[in-house]
């Protein structure tokens, strides 16, 4: 069965059960990304007392997975283009369910550092395959819109039940125990995905470019760790030079590309107007909530006292308002034009980040809970129709790499954030933290460096000292929660306003559908029905917002 597009004679084939269920294996490596983004951070107290790491190994041990991840992703979307889509996902899908099972067994800080380097370039092969793939079974816009909001509800699920699951694991099992969580789920893929996805490839594609490979990795890699250290560690002659070296070797890359017959990254995309505003406006509005979650994570814990755990339901709600939004965005989107949905949903988010202004330090986690839901509610159908006009500016034969590109500016914006918001709001406490006369030098001057060091220097204090130490810390932390909140506010207001003057203002179900000849016609005839090339532009959906990474206390 088949319907036709208002405004052309492709027939647009409707999925059926084969490609539900295929999508629920699709929701399977989302679900379990999602919560292995979460959970590492519970277990660090864990891990540190086992394993011992040093300091600059803790923070590899976190860093690590990130780094990859961003590193290969262009690299794999493009590869699955390739070698056929199904055929990536289940290499990777073996390699994660290995590295997470070296990951759990670890017994010294560099292995463990090295199973978590291996399952962020597996990783990097799980999200652009998941996309494309969906790209290809589901062709009628209404479906595929629907099928987009389930698979994003499953990564919402992911981000709410991480940090309560990997709480119960670790008050019964070991630390390795949260890594577990990846064999099964993967073992589960790799059964199911011969018999209910199909395979996908670009049968006209060239040979991968070496060269590109290694330029892409030395531009990437070098630009992710000098903002992460920035961010860290403030500006310092090794991170900004690991900077800018990473930005000549990026231009060289670019430059390669535009010459290639067959690029790893197709720059041309860049003059499509609505690729480009839907790259920047989810790189920016992504940038604004990996530096705000970095100070709710902190504020939940060390403002107000939470366990990881109690942290985790606390948020809980939030998490429920991301799920709500990604279910009812598809609807949403076949009623009005994807530039207003997402406008009026940047609106909603950006009054949450306003509703953060306003949180304190004594009593302000309802405040806090209720902006945080905001924010979430508002910033779904931002990745559900944002990634949307992302993939569907590529010809389907590329969904892979454009996939990638999304997913890539996604690990930029977060890292962006992270460095730029987080360093203003540690200015800002270092600012506004008084230390109480009285208090020594040494740990006067450990105090205004963080909150965490605040508490980790009132012991040994007599109680006054003590108590109005930590108060003024305290204040001073959620003072630059406040400031980083209302920037966040601009910022994303900014971006509604730029979606409803650049992006598309037709509905989906006014898409045209395009023809392609490069896909896979043996694999195309079993999951379709149909062995014509007509394939529309596509959707893909969110990535890692849990990965808005906090550094371990």
């Amino acid at each position: 069965m088949s319907t036709e597009t208002p405004h052309t004679s492709f027939p647009r084939q409707l999925a059926g059960p084969r490609e539900w269920l295929g999508l629920a294996v699709l929701a399977l490596p989302t679900l379990l990304l999602a919560m292995d983004a979460t959970v590492l951070y519970l277990a660090v107290p864990h891990l540190s007392v086992a394993l011992q790491p040093g300091g600059s190994e803790l923070l590899w041990i976190a860093d690590i997975y990130g780094f990859m991840i961003a590193g290969f992703l262009v690299t794999m979307g493009t590869l699955g283009d390739r070698i056929g889509r199904r055929k990536l996902l289940m290499v990777g899908a073996a390699a994660f369910g290995v590295a997470s099972a070296l990951a759990a067994y670890s017994t010294s800080p560099q292995m463990l550092i090295a199973a978590r380097a291996l399952l962020g370039m597996a990783g990097a092969t799980l999200m652009p395959s998941t996309l494309a793939l969906i790209t290809n079974m589901f062709r009628d816009p209404k479906q595929r819109g629907t099928a987009i909001g389930v698979w994003v509800t499953c990564f919402s699920a992911g981000v709410a039940l991480g940090p309560v699951l990997g709480g119960l694991l670790l008050q019964a099992f070991w630390w390795g125990s949260v890594f577990l969580l990846g064999v099964p789920v993967m073992i589960l893929l790799l059964v199911t995905a011969p018999v209910l996805l199909p395979e996908y490839r670009d049968n006209q594609a060239g040979r991968l470019d070496p060269a590109s490979v290694v330029l892409s990795l030395a531009a990437i890699l070098p630009i992710i760790y000098g903002i992460k250290e920035l961010a860290k560690d403030g500006f310092a002659a090794l991170p900004v030079s690991t900077l800018i070296g990473g930005l000549i070797v990026g231009v060289l890359f670019v430059h390669r590309q535009s010459r290639l017959a067959s690029p790893l990254l197709d720059v041309a995309l860049f003059r499509n107007r609505s690729f480009s505003a839907a790259l920047g406006i989810q790189l920016l509005s992504i940038a604004a909530l990996g530096g705000v979650y970095l100070f709710i994570t902190q504020y939940t814990q060390l403002v107000e006292g939470l366990s990881p755990l109690k942290a985790g339901l606390w948020l809980l709600p939030a998490a429920g308002a991301l799920i709500l939004a990604s279910a009812l965005t598809p609807a949403l989107a076949r009623k009005m034009p994807a530039a207003y949905v997402i406008g009026a949903s940047l609106a909603i988010s950006a009054s949450g980040y306003l509703v953060l202004t306003q949180v304190d330090s004594v009593s302000g986690l309802p405040v806090l809970v209720t902006g945080f839901i905001l924010v979430y509610l508002g910033i779904s159908p931002m990745f559900v129709l944002g990634t949307d006009l992302i993939v569907g500016a590529a010809p389907p034969e590329k969904a892979g790499s454009a996939a990638s590109m999304s997913e890539t500016s996604t690990e930029f914006g977060v890292a962006l954030g992270v460095a730029i918001l987080g360093t203003v709001g540690t200015a800002l406490y270092r600012d506004r933290m008084t230390v109480p006369v009285g208090v020594p030098a040494p740990q006067a001057e450990s105090a205004r460096e963080s909150l965490a060091d605040a508490m980790a220097t009132v012991n040994g204090l007599p109680d006054r000292l003590h108590d109005i130490l930590l108060d003024s810390a305290r204040a001073a932390f959620t003072d630059g929660l406040n400031v980083v909140s209302g920037i966040s506010a601009a910022l994303v207001a900014a971006m509604a306003v730029l979606a409803v003057s650049l992006l598309p203002r037709t509905r989906p179900d006014h898409a045209t559908t395009e023809p392609s000849a490069v896909t896979d016609p043996e694999t195309t005839a079993v999951s379709t029905g149909t062995t014509e090339a007509g394939a529309t532009k596509t959707a893909a959906g969110i990535t890692n917002i849990a990965i808005a990474e906090s550094p371990p206390q």
